[in-house]
């Protein structure tokens, strides 16, 4: 899958918003990629899902897991075809996230961890504290997006079907919020 066929099912589904839009690493963006709008198509999700597969299919892993809930059907549809468990990771009511009890994460497992869009990388990050915690071990982290345009790093190979150089700007700094263009979270 090529670039413009990622953009092209975000635009198809309505998934790509323009506009001024609060980003949950708390920075402002001109666009918002929202996956849950896309992903609730099951056929957009199979071919996205693969498509992240595809980066990975030599990396050998035991799980995929994603941060809930946007990673959720990405960490299912990317599992499903690399013929793994899926799993996910919630937040633990302190600022971190746990592995849902009676999801199995066995010491030594290999896994994928997975975001829908990645900004800084944060939400996925807690996601892999969690399968660690656990005793697991990260063999990378793929998104449909790297929204960073290749600056977020990781401590293991980080794979995205599509990169885009998006900007984002911390509030004080905001271009949209100077200009008077009205905030929305999303």
């Amino acid at each position: 899958m090529v670039s413009m066929d990622v953009l092209a099912l975000y635009r198809k589904t309505g998934a790509l918003l323009e506009g001024h839009f609060l980003l949950r690493s708390g920075r402002h963006s001109p666009l918002f990629l929202q996956s849950a709008t896309l992903l609730q198509h099951p056929i957009y999700a199979e071919v996205v899902g693969e498509a992240l597969a595809d980066l990975f299919e030599e990396t050998k892993v035991d799980f995929v897991i994603g941060p809930a809930m946007g990673g959720v059907v990405l960490s299912f549809v990317t599992a499903r075809a690399l013929g793994v468990r899926a799993l996910f990771a919630e937040k633990d009511g302190l600022g971190g996230m746990l592995v849902r009890e009676g999801l199995s994460v066995n010491p030594g497992e290999k896994f994928l961890a997975v975001e829908d869009v990645v900004t800084s990388g944060g939400s996925v990050q807690k996601a892999i504290q969690a399968a660690e915690a656990k005793g697991a071990i990260c063999a990378g982290v793929g998104a449909i997006v790297d929204r960073s345009g290749g600056k977020t790093a990781f401590r293991v190979p980080f794979r995205a079907v599509v990169s885009l150089d998006i900007p984002n700007y911390f509030p004080e700094d905001c271009p949209l919020c100077k200009s008077g263009v009205s905030l929305q979270e999303v």
